[in-house]
């Protein structure tokens, strides 16, 4: 986690542990002494990323992720997020940041020239690193974690066993094609 959240670890308003499901996935909150408690999906309802035009870098690099993770037939990952107001001198510049449009992504077109230019600026000349990403009124952190889990016969049975236990409901034990799609949809409709 410290890798996601440097060097703003201390000034965090809020974390949470996101797998796009609901069972499972709330946490009563508590104060934990001065450190910040992880909280879940179901705990984050209500809530939205504000993120203006670097929305559309995240919902593209989430299919990249996701769709990479599907690849190698991995899933229970979780997307870490945190955040925390912006202080002098961090809220960005009006302007300074590409406009773009999320449905050419959506779509499969995949023009590198154009992938690159809306990356550009999360790659260079920024003060901090990609997973660190600016929006009108708070600084967001978000990485992908808990990348070991296949999806092999042990977790097949498994979801055999909470489809009829959990019927109907959404739990975290499903194929990498179906956990990569429902993250990435949690992630589109939990953001503007």
């Amino acid at each position: 986690m410290q890798s996601v959240f440097y060097p703003a670890g201390r000034r965090l308003l809020e974390l949470y542990d996101i797998k796009g499901c609901e069972v499972d996935r709330w946490v009563e909150p508590v104060s934990e002494g001065g450190s910040i408690m992880v909280l879940k999906d179901l705990n984050f309802q209500g809530k939205t990323i504000h993120l203006g035009p670097q929305r559309t870098w995240l919902l593209y690099q989430m299919e990249l992720d996701t769709a990479f993770l599907r690849e190698l037939n991995v899933m229970d990952y979780s997307l870490l997020l945190a955040f925390h107001q912006h202080q002098d001198g961090e809220r960005p510049q009006a302007g300074s940041l590409p406009q773009t449009s999320s449905t050419r992504f959506v779509q499969g077109t995949q023009n590198l020239e154009e992938v690159a230019a809306q990356n550009y600026h999360l790659l260079s000349g920024r003060p901090h690193a990609p997973n660190i990403l600016d929006g009108p009124e708070q600084r967001y952190f978000l990485g992908l974690v808990d990348l070991a889990t296949v999806y092999g016969l042990r977790r097949r049975l498994e979801y055999l066993w909470k489809l009829l236990w959990y019927s109907g409901r959404n739990f975290s034990t499903v194929n990498p094609t179906r956990y990569a799609r429902r993250l990435c949809q949690w992630v589109e409709a939990h953001s503007d």
